[in-house]
């Protein structure tokens, strides 16, 4: 007796629980390999909380899509994160495969939430910190 090939289901989540990403910055993963069994996307949600930076980082073979849902967020971006792009609320930014880039939120109050979709569906295991290049861009918090 052979068992029946198995079929693709739709799959309905919640959330899962937030964890913090080696990027630094906390994810409460939608679809994932992991939790749905996804081949080809991973769908999540970011919270960069006010004042806050994340790691420079690159994914390296995946492209990101981010959906700015509130609060504004900063990102360098580029080989010497020599870019920069502003992200409100209702901004579509992409970001190609193997682009470094260094988000954060420049707000004192208010934090910054995105809606997340990359072509990995294990997300954190094409992360490739780059330290090299945290100190590129001075700490835009620092009153120094």
């Amino acid at each position: 007796m052979t068992s029946a090939p198995h079929q693709p289901r739709c799959r309905l989540v919640q959330a899962g629980a937030a964890f913090t990403g080696k990027q630094g910055l906390d994810y409460a993963v939608g679809i994932s390999a992991e939790r749905v069994g996804a081949a080809g996307i991973h769908l999540q949600l970011v919270t960069i909380p006010p004042l806050t930076k994340a790691k420079a980082h690159k994914h390296a073979a995946h492209e990101t899509a981010i959906y700015a849902l509130t609060g504004v967020s900063g990102c360098w971006f580029g080989d010497a994160l020599e870019d920069h792009a502003t992200v409100r609320p209702g901004d579509f930014f992409y970001i190609p495969a193997g682009v470094p880039h260094l988000p954060y939120n420049p707000s004192a109050d208010e934090p910054c939430t995105a809606l997340i979709a990359r072509t990995d569906p294990n997300e954190q295991e094409s992360v490739v910190l780059l330290p090299d290049l945290d100190a590129v861009r001075p700490d835009p918090f620092d009153k120094g």
